[in-house]
């Protein structure tokens, strides 16, 4: 059995069933259709929900020929919200450690 939200998160981005219903659409769609039908629907940043007409400007006037061009649009405009804790790496150690290591072993 699938975990929905590991099938829908990309790029740190949450897309939940919004993802399912944009595959479902017609296309091309215009900006103003999709923000009128989908613009409420939430999407899932590192901790916290943001309605899609916040990420994606109302002022843009674009039109949509796929889902995968929504998908662009909305990663195009997430800013570092999406991306977790700032600096963070699960490789062990960090740079100031091996700079550290490294001065140390020059003398």
């Amino acid at each position: 059995m699938t975990n929905d939200s590991d099938d829908t998160r990309e790029q740190g981005i949450e897309f939940g069933t919004l993802i399912g219903d944009l595959e479902d659409e017609s296309y091309p769609l215009s900006h103003e259709t999709l923000l009128s039908r989908y613009g409420d629907r939430e999407l899932g940043l590192f901790d916290t929900q943001v309605p899609l007409r916040e990420v994606l400007s109302p002022e843009q006037e674009l039109e949509y020929e796929d889902v995968e061009s929504v998908r662009q649009a909305v990663f195009n405009m997430v800013g570092d919200e999406a991306v977790g804790r700032e600096k963070y790496s699960d490789r062990g150690g960090n740079a100031t450690d091996d700079d550290d290591l490294t001065e140390s072993e020059s003398f």
